[in-house]
């Protein structure tokens, strides 16, 4: 082979390497939903999720994949996702060794957030006293960092749906200074995360809905 040959060899050989290095796409997030028994609808708002999670790749530019994983609380698998959604209207229950792969995950780094979709609140308190009987859920002030990130709500969480005429309200456990659980109560969050014939909410609310979802995502993936 003559110099020039090579030279043209070497060159393709170059651009090649090139194109698979700008054509390549890092690994992504994925997020997954909470399975749990007791009987509660764990499956509520089946559009819900993958309809923020592309809200958030269109505008903040997020990493996340669409494939939206469901995974039982009891399984080892719960150690994937960063991120886990749970969600429902009725009752939950966790085992002993559900309770203690949960605390395993999240004192590991991961990320719980609950989403109170009507009726499930008095069922998860105490699963969560049971989870971290150390700790007390407390509500996070309006000035919490999971209020400010890429969209500000200086008033805390959004009101989607009416129901008991209460306020909405965020509550945390954190963990050594870390918060690892977020509650989301009298919100509705998931429902204005869903297709928007579901629920029949207005865009406004909807927009609400998925940026604040969009906080809590960006605050999970940004905060050490």
């Amino acid at each position: 082979m003559g110099s020039s040959s090579r030279f043209f060899h070497l060159l393709l050989c170059c651009v090649g390497i090139i194109v698979l290095l700008t054509s390549f796409t890092p690994p992504s997030f994925q997020i997954a939903l909470l399975k749990y028994n007791g009987g509660g609808d764990w499956y509520a708002n089946p559009t819900s999720l993958s309809n923020l999670v592309n809200f958030i790749d269109k505008n903040l530019a997020a990493n996340i994949s669409n494939d939206i994983a469901n995974v039982d609380v009891g399984s080892q698998e719960i150690m994937n996702y960063p991120f886990l959604h749970m969600t429902g209207h009725g009752n939950v229950v966790f085992s002993d060794q559900e309770i203690q792969n949960l605390r395993n995950y999240l004192m590991a780094g991961g990320f719980l957030h609950i989403d109170d979709n009507y009726g499930m609140d008095k069922y998860i308190r105490p699963q969560l006293k049971k989870l971290f009987p150390e700790l007390e859920l407390i509500e996070l002030p309006f000035d919490h960092p999971i209020y400010h990130q890429h969209y500000d709500f200086p008033r805390g969480l959004p009101k989607i749906h009416e129901h008991d005429g209460k306020p909405p309200q965020g509550f945390g456990l954190i963990y050594e200074g870390r918060l690892i659980v977020f509650y989301t109560y009298e919100c509705d969050l998931g429902d204005g995360w869903e297709d928007p014939a579901v629920h029949g909410d207005s865009e406004t609310t909807r927009l609400k809905a998925l940026q604040m979802g969009a906080n809590i995502l960006q605050y999970v993936f940004t905060t050490k």
